[in-house]
């Protein structure tokens, strides 16, 4: 199968990743460029990842980037109530996701969700996030405690890059919705322009030759 990879520069999306590598499937990694509310160092571990996976692999995946910072998690912070941001960020995500998947043919898209290990990742949280789009979501490691994770990671060699210090979304609530429900997070919808924002994203991807960084 052709999948589109959500990755960011944590240590859950490269392990995904990873997994449907072993699994003989092809990978496009899609990154949600949050910039300015992270800084230049996430993108660069994002790109340094994608490079490892390469070598580890023996494959020459590039990285595409989506925009998303700016204009959708502005739209976001600037017209949602604060404690849906997280839920409805994961949304727009998979919507431009989607749109990626459906130019590109791929056939699904992955993440690197584990069951409750933060807050959008919680079992109503998942269910409602996943109700955005109409394309398959696979999440290889939903069933994974952190230790597995991690582990995992060490032995691919993608941990060292993804505990590079950087800064994290300076959107994130305090206190973030954990049991979101559908029709709750539906109408704070209404205030931002959903398919105006996912065209602007999905239409202004850029591919990266991950080569380059270092």
């Amino acid at each position: 199968m052709k999948l589109v990879a959500l990755i960011s520069g944590g240590i859950d999306s490269p392990v995904a990743i990873h997994l449907m590598l072993r699994k003989g499937h092809e990978v496009l990694p899609l990154h949600m460029d949050q910039r300015p509310y992270v800084d230049d160092i996430y993108f660069k571990k994002v790109a340094l990842l994608v490079k490892r996976l390469n070598e580890y692999h023996g494959k020459r995946m590039k990285l595409y980037a989506a925009p998303h910072g700016r204009p959708t998690q502005e739209s976001i912070f600037m017209n949602a109530i604060p404690r849906y941001r997280c839920v409805l960020c994961r949304r727009m995500m998979f919507r431009v996701a989607e749109e990626f998947a459906r130019k590109n043919g791929a056939d699904a898209i992955v993440t690197g969700e584990s069951l409750g290990q933060v807050a959008s990742q919680t079992l109503k949280n998942i269910y409602v996030e996943s109700q955005s789009v109409e394309i398959p979501i696979i999440r290889p490691l939903i069933g994974f405690d952190k230790e597995e994770i991690v582990e995992i990671s060490k032995k691919i060699g993608t941990y060292e890059i993804s505990i590079i210090p950087s800064s994290g979304c300076k959107g994130a609530p305090k206190k973030p919705a954990i049991n979101a429900r559908l029709k709750d997070v539906v109408k704070e919808e209404r205030k931002i322009s959903v398919e105006y924002l996912k065209e602007e994203s999905s239409g202004n991807i850029v591919e990266y030759d991950v080569e380059e960084f270092e």
